[in-house]
Parts: C-alpha cells; structure tokens; sequence
C-alpha cells in the first residue's frame, strides 16, 4: 500500500473458558440445564410434573427448551432430548447448543449429564463444543449485547468426574481449533491479509509444536508456484505460502498432508464477481486454509500419532491493470501449463502448486480443503460439503469422521468422462470447465496435480457461511472442517 491503511489493527481475541466437572453444580452457576427425554418426567429439584411441563408446552420432544424462574438461586433449564435411545455424541452437542441459546443473558451455565452408552469423555467434550461454539463471538469494535460463555460445568455421578474432566479438556483443545477458524474467516480481507495470515501461523505454530516456514514472493518464485503467483498480480499485497509439519513422538502411524485455499479476499480478478451481498462474504474465501491451521495448532495437544503437514495458499484475487488476463496462460510447479479461461476460477490454481509440492515428498495420502465452486453448493444447499477423491479408503475415512463430528459431506462422483470439458488447444489444460458439473470439473483440474497419490477434495463453498444461528452454527463464518480435520488426523491410516 502507498498509504496507511484507514483499517483496525489485526489480533485474534482473547479468550478465557472456565470449564469442570463434579457431583453438584457450582454455587455460582446462573442456568443449570436438565435433559428431559420424550415422555419422562423433569427432575424432582424442578418442581414441575410432566403434566404441567405439557402445559406449558414442553414434553421432552428434541429442541424443545423451558426456562424456569425461581427467586433466588440459579434459572432451571428443561431440554428436550428426544429419544432416550437415539442419543449420541451428535444429540448431546446439539442439547448444549439448545440450551446456551435459551438463557443468553447467563455466562455461567451448567448441564446435568444424562447417564447413557455413549462415553463420559465423549459426551463431556461433545457438550463443550455445543455450548461454547452456541456463544461464539467475534466482534471489532465496542462489545455487542451478545453474552460470551464464562464457564460450563457438568454435572455427572462420582465415579464419572475423571472421565468428564477429561474429556472436557480434549474438547477445550477442539473448541480452540474451531473458534479460530471462524476468527480468520471472519475477518475482513483489508485486515487480515497473506502476510498478515503468515504472521499469525509463525506465532501459534511453536505455540503447537508445529515447525512452520513462510514462503515470500520471491520463494514462490524460485519454486516456480504460477499458480499462487499469477492470482496475486492484481494484488498490491504480496503472496504467502505457509507450510506447517506436525511430527508426533516416536514412529508416526502415516503421513497426511493437507492443503488449504487461502484467498483472503475474493473480487474474481478481471472476472470481477457481481456487486451483491455475495461479494461482501468473500473474505471467508480462505476457510479451507484457516480450518487446516485452526486444525493443526490442536494435533498435539490430542496426541495426534500420525505425521501432518499443512500448505495454506494465501493471497487476494483483485482486478487491476496488472491482473492476470483472461486467456493468459500460466506455468505452475511441475511444469503444467494452464490456460486461464476464467480468474474467479482461482482456488484451483493456488491449490495445485501445493498438490505438486505435496506429492514431491513421502506422504500417504493428501487431503485438499476449499471454498472451491458455487456448484457445489448449488448442488447440496449451505449444510452439506461436497467430497470427492480417488480413493476409496480415504473417502471412507473422511466420510466417517464427517459424521463423528458432525460436520456432514457428501461423495460426489469423480467422473471422468467429463476430464474432456478441461482440455485446452493451445495448454495442457484450461482452468474451467463447460457450464454444467463444476464442482466435478474442478476436481478433475486439482487431481491432474496429485500424480496418483491417495487424494480426497472437500468442497466447503456451501458450508463456510451460514445464513442464520442454529443449534452451534451461528450466523456468518462457520470454521467448517476444523474439527473434521482433527478427526480425520487422529483417526488416520495409510491406504
């Protein structure tokens, strides 16, 4: 920039989340939250009998919450569970979201932990995440109305208090990751730029136990990444590729590597985007990049056994009289090139420069996360990811961990009798395909770069934004893929 800038300084917010366990509720808990299954009776200590609950409109039917006043002492929550024995890991999150919304003006809650088959440990840290990522805020400027959650405790026999404190810790650790996803996504792209971006993973990674370089313009340069170079040449900020590796002790049990869309801010280049609400959400165009960091800074924290490494492709896509042209064609690494049908097609192109990296170096599998198409969420609306690969075992294995923390996607086929729609007379391949099936052409263009590893594409342009607050999404940036992606590590084998 020529001059300062007239934007707020960037830092992350400052946290603190008082959480634990114990027989009791603590004495200065302002909601204790009670789940009631269909067709049981509250809580004696409520004074309410299942007849009167019903008249007032609660019969423990999922969702349903009832709030009750007392004079002194903390306001009783009634929580809906549903079915007593359709309860999960996934219910439980959603019954703590339930009831961190229905009392807002309370910062200090507690929940009695129903007894069921699902783990102490599991049920305490899927609880945390429910009501912490319920009150999630991420404000610049003077606080709003909205209450921050002060303190979760859960309430839970005896002999469970260890298993619940544990458990809570670990969701501690996955509460971080995901809230600093959002934090990134969040922020408008004037603030948080490339550099800026790498400057916070060059903080928080030795924070992690995670090994990060950042590489400039000029690295890019020398390592011949086109594709992130020729995106940024309409930018005025420079271009960042932030490499991260995770090394557990002893032996890893296999080597993933992730790689991330970080376009800070997305105006289509030369194809410049229309100018509606669309545009304004388009600093969250680097969720993939800001997931996989968030991801990674919790991986050692959980005892992650498996070696991960992380590429965020960071860098605007502007339009100006040194934007890369429609038509131009670009060299990326490896040698590929690429006829650039379209600039607003510019995830792909980032992503593959870190692909071919990824595939120079012992690695098991790859693992690609991007708010990649519009298709896509066409396709599967604004709660659901599109998931595509080629191979079978690693989709299993993302498919699976997508459903422990719920975080849904769903397979889309990679079919390539639709690779033709990417050929390029004068180029090795064009960067866009016909009008139809887009999500599967772009992921056709990024497995050109994979040279046959074990690879899966997730597709987050739906997801990354959500319209409205429900259960523990709230409206804005999502995170989405934070927590999958610390399941998928934790869970990770080589195939």
């Amino acid at each position: 920039m020529t001059h300062a800038a007239p934007y707020p300084p960037f830092a992350l917010p400052q946290r603190t989340l008082r959480v634990g366990a114990a027989a009791t509720a603590p004495s200065d808990a302002g909601a204790v939250g009670h789940i009631v299954f269909d067709g049981e009776a509250p809580e004696a200590r409520t004074g309410l009998s299942a007849e009167r609950a019903a008249a007032l409109g609660f019969t423990g039917k999922s969702g349903q919450t009832l709030v009750l006043t007392s004079a002194e002492g903390p306001v009783d929550v009634l929580v809906g569970g549903g079915d007593a024995d359709a309860l999960t890991t996934t219910v439980l999150r959603d019954l703590a979201s339930h009831l961190a919304r229905a009392v807002p003006s309370q910062e200090k809650l507690a929940l009695v932990l129903p007894r069921a088959d699902v783990p102490t440990a599991e049920a305490a840290a899927a609880a945390l995440e429910g009501a912490s990522l319920a009150r999630y805020v991420y404000r610049i400027g003077e606080d709003g109305p909205e209450a921050r959650l002060a303190s979760l405790d859960l309430i839970v026999g005896e002999d469970a208090v260890d298993d619940a404190r544990a458990g809570l810790a670990r969701g501690l650790e996955i509460v971080k990751a995901a809230k600093l996803a959002r934090d990134l996504a969040g922020t408008p792209g004037g603030i948080l730029t490339a550099t800026k971006l790498a400057g916070v993973a060059a903080e928080l990674c030795p924070q992690a136990g995670l090994e990060v370089e950042i590489f400039d313009e000029q690295a890019l340069i020398e390592l011949g990444c086109g594709g992130l170079l020729g995106i940024n040449l309409g930018s005025v900020e420079p271009p960042a590729m932030i490499k991260m590796v995770y090394r557990p002790e002893g032996e890893p049990t296999g080597k993933l590597t992730l790689v991330g869309k970080g376009i800070m801010y997305d105006a289509g280049g030369l194809a410049l985007k229309p100018g509606d609400e669309v545009h304004a959400t388009m600093k969250n165009d680097m969720t993939g990049a800001a997931a996989i960091l968030g991801a990674m800074t919790a991986l050692r924290a959980l005892g992650c056994r498996a070696q991960v490494t992380g590429y965020l492709m960071c860098t605007d896509n502007m339009p100006s009289g040194s934007a890369l042209r429609l038509g131009d064609i670009v060299v990326m690494r490896g040698g590929k090139t690429v006829e650039v049908i379209n600039t607003d097609a510019e995830g792909r192109m980032v992503m593959a420069d870190a692909l071919v990296l990824a595939t120079e170096e012992p690695v098991d599998a790859i693992i690609d996360i991007a708010t990649l198409t519009g298709a896509a969420m066409r396709a599967l609306g604004t709660e659901i990811a599109a998931v595509m690969g080629n191979n079978t075992g690693l989709l299993d294995q993302v498919k699976t961990a997508a459903e422990r923390v719920d975080e849904p996607v769903w397979e889309l086929p990679l079919a390539h009798r639709y690779r033709a729609e990417l050929n390029s007379p004068i180029a090795d391949l064009r960067n866009l395909g016909g009008v139809n099936a887009g999500s599967i052409t772009a992921a056709l263009f990024l497995e050109e770069f994979v040279a046959g590893k074990p690879w899966v594409h997730i597709d987050i342009a739906g997801t990354a934004q959500s319209g409205a607050a429900k259960k523990w999404i709230n409206h804005g940036p999502t995170g989405f893929g934070a927590r999958l992606l610390i399941d998928v590590a934790l869970n990770f084998r080589a195939e």
